[in-house]
């Protein structure tokens, strides 16, 4: 399993040649400038929430690569009723899919879609994919609900927001990782803006003192499972 960050919350996994984006928010992101999403590859498209840090590249990439759409039923509605292909989910639910199984369970966050509709409610996933477990957890606050995921899947990487103010925080995430019972962490949702400006060493050193592995990628840049 191939896990390549490209900014923000925006991820490409890619398990047993399948192609699969999280959260695609990139062409706004000027940090990100210098990822092309024209060449980006996905066979599925996975969303989080609506809000449009998280969807602003769905439908020019879901154009040029006919990805199947994956998330909660009313944003899969929205998408099915611009004629992309879906696959609507809700929490606590799981599909098996040529890649492995994926299951979307609780966010503590708000979810609209840019013109102020409905968007569902928000969530994360657990893939199971070419024997790696992990787990997205999207825009949250710490929840107890995290402590339900090892009790079905244990997790090889946990992928945290961490930078604070609309999200979970430093100190919250390392709680997470002890909910999930998954000490190597994949930060992510930090820097794009000022709200959540993080400094990188002392994030690290947090995780370190609690015998934690936090990692931070630059945006482009991937790590193998």
């Amino acid at each position: 399993m191939k896990i390549t960050f490209y900014g923000h919350a925006a991820l490409g996994i890619e398990v047993n040649d399948v192609h699969i984006l999280v959260d695609p928010f990139i062409t706004a992101n000027d940090k990100a400038k210098h990822i092309d999403i024209n060449s980006l590859k996905a066979d599925y498209i996975l969303i989080t929430h609506a809000h449009q840090d998280h969807i602003l590249d769905v439908e020019a990439i879901a154009k040029h690569t006919n990805a199947v759409i994956v998330s909660n039923f009313e944003i899969t509605s929205y998408y099915e009723a611009q004629g992309f292909e879906v696959h609507p989910m809700n929490h606590g639910g799981s599909w098996d899919f040529e890649f492995g199984m994926v299951k979307y369970v609780n966010a503590i966050h708000t979810s609209s879609f840019p013109d102020g509709s409905y968007g569902g409610q928000p969530g994360g996933f657990v893939i199971e994919g070419e024997h790696k477990n992990i787990y997205i957890a999207g825009d949250t606050a710490l929840t107890m609900d995290m402590k339900l995921i090892p009790l079905r899947t244990k997790l090889d990487l946990a992928i945290l927001p961490i930078g604070d103010n609309f999200t979970m925080g430093i100190e919250d995430a390392i709680t997470a990782s002890d909910f999930v019972q998954c000490d190597k962490v994949l930060g992510y949702h930090f820097d794009t803006f000022g709200y959540i400006e993080i400094d990188h060493e002392e994030a690290k050193r947090q995780f370190f003192d609690k015998n934690k592995d936090l990692m931070l990628l630059e945006i482009g840049e991937s790590i193998e499972l």
